[in-house]
């Protein structure tokens, strides 16, 4: 019996074999950079899915060392994101925390069983309009959730059902305070600006290493010292900090696994799920994009593999769901990471911040951390992507409106299940249009043959009265077999022939449902006292039609290779 061979092939191990002193310069620059771009992301990440600020930063950091630690990609950067807040916060609202712990360390073991069953291509099997209408819904849910403390609204609970938010939102638009208003406006501008002051003469050639340091970070640190500044000297306490809203901790919790029961287990199989789906999505993009960049190639299943392990220690050690970060990642990249140790001083860095500045983010301005998100669903939404797939065709359009609008209105798992759903449903209607049934009664126009057709006598050409020739162009699945059978069921009806050559030369392959109407026809006309001769039916579905006893049905003299044999046969049948 053929066995299945787990393929983990962590890059850390092959890219030390030729390590040397100018590569780890380059990993080490690269990661500290990747490090300081991580953290208010971290922070911002935790905060937005309904947990504390540090168990963003401690994902980061577990997640972070794994993943470069035995992942399959050389520059793949893990740690929460931006996908993962509407999911993190529904699970958390509906079970509390310790069930987003479950669900995170049963998306782990998913995860793992992804990569050992070698479907790190995955990815290929998701059409990219569901790709891009859930990633697009995700962005506009995350902004609205960023408005209440964009704005500094005044309100005790935010529904969380999309339009009840909003709707909510303008009742509380007279709370509005315009000192948080500010603060987070400014900090979107700030952010959105950054690269391009970067760019200019002055800068550029004077504080070159600004370009280095993402405006998220400068927003963070200009912003947190003029609320300071106001509260200080001005009185002014009106905007919201972290501070204010948590109590920060600066101490690595302690492992912990939680208390699992099977009822528990059952409930969280459906968010789990999706937590592995879009792990794995997310990662494999990141690392497939970053391959692109580098002239590099991931091992897909090892790195599902490490996402899993990563999902399963984040949690452990009060971590929230991690997979690849493309934002990070490309930062990697751009900064002169090549290899997984980049990744891991990236991990190291965070743990040093957490250890000995922790404390100082509780003057960060919740406005603030607002508009860092606000530029984070910007950059999820992905509006060209979507722009330019509302010009293919009807059904990619369906697709893509229809997990937006689910993931928008409902959940993250409804929107991939029913936009999987349709997606194939309307790939199966689209096969079965491309598949065509045509009836020749008179003769074969050896202009419409191909090079294969036997030219030796052109009476071949001539169908014998009592003769009728039906040709399948495209797979014989269901959707065309049910057109064929209609089709066979009319013309019956009307004339009787007595013998049916059915040309298969088009016919890359058979379904079940193929094999059913065709057994059908072969009994129906069997009654009627009707020959079936099967004509240039290849190798493959040959095969398929041996192991359902076709071929005994119809007669394996009546299975011919080429239509002038069949014709030849039909012949000696009359």
């Amino acid at each position: 019996m053929k066995t299945t061979k787990i393929e983990f092939k962590p890059q850390l191990l092959s890219t030390l074999k030729s390590y040397n002193k100018k590569q780890f310069t380059a990993d080490l620059l690269a990661g500290v950079i990747v490090g300081i771009v991580a953290l208010p992301l971290a922070i911002a990440f935790g905060i937005a899915s309904g947990v504390t600020p540090e168990k963003g930063i401690i994902t980061a950091i577990v997640a972070g060392l794994i993943v470069s630690l035995f992942g399959g990609s050389k520059v793949q950067i893990g740690g929460p994101t931006g996908a993962f807040i509407i999911i993190i916060y529904g699970i958390i609202q509906q079970y509390g925390f310790e069930g987003l712990t479950i669900a995170t360390l049963m998306a782990g073991v998913f995860l793992i069983m992804f990569g050992v069953l070698h479907l790190g291509t995955i990815i290929k099997y998701i059409p990219y309009p569901i790709i891009v209408g859930f990633t697009s819904g995700i962005a506009l849910t995350i902004f609205t959730t960023q408005i209440k403390d964009l704005l500094g609204l005044s309100m005790e609970t935010v529904p969380s059902d999309f339009i009840e938010e909003w709707i909510a939102y303008v009742g509380a638009l007279p709370t509005i305070d315009l000192w948080s208003a500010a603060v987070g406006l400014a900090s979107v501008l700030l952010i959105a600006l950054w690269p391009y002051l970067t760019h200019t003469p002055f800068l550029a050639r004077h504080l070159p290493f600004l370009k280095r340091l993402p405006g998220s970070l400068i927003a963070i640190l200009v912003m947190t010292v003029a609320v300071w500044l106001l509260k200080r000297y001005a009185g002014i306490t009106s905007v919201e900090t972290i501070g204010d809203r948590f109590s920060i901790s600066a101490v690595l919790p302690e492992a912990q696994i939680p208390v699992l029961s099977w009822e528990v287990i059952k409930g969280l199989v459906s968010p789990a799920i999706t937590i592995a789906i879009l792990g794995a999505i997310e990662s494999l993009l990141s690392a497939t994009v970053a391959d692109g960049v580098i002239g590099d190639r991931h091992s897909s299943n090892t790195e599902l593999i490490a996402q899993g392990v990563a999902n399963l220690a984040s949690p452990i050690f009060g971590g929230i769901p991690a997979t690849g970060a493309i934002a990070r990642t490309m930062t990697n990249i751009n900064n002169g990471g090549r290899t997984p140790v980049a990744g891991i001083v990236h991990a190291a860095v965070l743990l040093l911040i957490f250890l000995f500045l922790m404390p100082l983010a509780q003057y960060i301005p919740m406005a603030c951390l607002a508009g860092v998100l606000v530029i984070v669903a910007y950059g999820m939404s992905g509006w060209r992507s979507f722009a330019s797939i509302m010009k293919n065709p009807k059904s990619d359009v369906i697709v893509l409106w229809v997990t937006f609008l689910l993931t928008v209105i409902f959940d993250l798992t409804v929107a991939i299940e029913v936009g999987l759903i349709c997606a194939c449903l309307l790939f199966m209607r689209r096969m079965a249009e491309t598949t065509d049934v045509k009836v020749i009664s008179d003769e074969i126009n050896p202009a419409e043959e191909d090079s294969d057709f036997q030219m030796g006598n052109l009476e071949h050409l001539t169908i014998p009265d009592g003769v009728e020739v039906y040709e399948i162009n495209g797979p014989y699945f269901f959707g065309a077999g049910n057109k064929f059978e209609e089709i066979m069921s009319a013309l019956g009806r009307v004339q009787r022939p007595k013998v049916r050559i059915i040309r298969m030369r088009k016919v890359p392959f058979v379904d079940s449902t193929g094999i059913h109407n065709l057994t059908n026809l072969c009994l129906m006309s069997q009654r009627e006292g009707i020959q079936v001769v099967l004509s240039g039916v290849n190798d493959r579905v040959q095969a398929v039609l041996h192991r359902a006893k076709v071929d005994e049905l119809v007669g394996s003299d009546n299975i011919c290779s080429h239509i002038n044999i069949a014709l030849d046969r039909a012949r000696q049948l009359l």
